[in-house]
């Protein structure tokens, strides 16, 4: 029987804390942006959410380049996630303008919360995917990233409730999307080690100039397509019928976050 060199070891332990290291990340992104939101620099509460949401993604995307996915490393990202997109955004939020309304804007905001622990709790006992083209219900990340977004775009405080009003339904929507059976996009099928157009090339540095000349409406852009995209999905599901025999089989596949299948 052979053992394994100390080297060997101490590398692949390095290799496992990698994707630990950007959740690490992701949790001190979402931990500042409230800190941000006390101190009343929402601008910046909402730029980092969206590193969260980057860091988020890249988690799971080193996982399983580097074959280190693991329990814990789920189970980590899911309470990652929970500070960053459920309780960052709503503290955000609350201090952008649901704080107008005393008693019913944070009860809204404490919803978002609950709706979105259930979205990760709900992948968490999840045991099978069938379909990973799509997530059913709108993953917690995205649902933050709007609110982010939004307040990005927009960081001066909210001065009257006509104007906080929208922000409470908006609040309230994506509450309510994260628990529903919505389908909306995962972008799994997409792999950028294939070989692709060079025109795609092009397109890449276009979206590199776009997010780095007018990084608000871009980002703002980007979260509010993503939103529609899957209302948009279920009203094609429901008019097309060569399409809706197979919405019923997709919204009872398994649930799965941003980064699913990885640390």
């Amino acid at each position: 029987m052979t053992t394994k060199p100390k080297n060997s070891r101490l590398r692949e332990r390095g290799i496992y804390l990698l994707p630990s290291a950007f959740t690490v990340a992701n949790i001190f992104c979402g931990f500042y942006a409230i800190i941000c939101a006390i101190r009343g620099d929402l601008g910046l509460g909402g730029l980092l959410i969206g590193g969260a949401i980057l860091l988020d993604t890249l988690d799971g995307r080193v996982a399983r380049f580097a074959n280190a996915s693991s329990e814990f490393g789920k189970e980590f990202d899911s309470l990652a996630d929970q500070v960053s997109f459920g309780v960052a955004p709503m503290v955000l939020a609350y201090q952008w303008g649901l704080s107008l309304w005393p008693r019913l804007g944070w009860l809204v905001g404490f919803l978002f919360v609950i709706c979105g622990a259930m979205r990760l709790a709900r992948f968490n006992i999840q045991q099978s995917q069938t379909d990973k083209r799509f997530f059913v219900g709108m993953p917690i990340p995205a649902a933050a990233g709007v609110i982010a977004a939004l307040i990005y775009q927009f960081p001066e405080l909210l001065e009257t409730r006509a104007e906080s009003l929208p922000v409470m339904v908006l609040v309230l929507a994506l509450a309510l999307l994260m628990v529903s059976k919505i389908r909306f996009y995962s972008f799994k099928d997409f792999d950028i080690r294939r070989r692709q157009p060079h025109l795609v090339i092009l397109f890449v540095a276009l979206f590199f100039v776009a997010i780095f000349t007018h990084p608000q409406a871009v980002l703002l852009t980007m979260a509010t397509a993503y939103l529609l995209s899957g209302l948009i999905l279920k009203l094609w599901g429901w008019f097309s019928p060569s399409r809706s025999a197979t919405v019923p089989h997709a919204e009872a596949s398994a649930d799965v976050d941003i980064d699913a299948d990885g640390a």
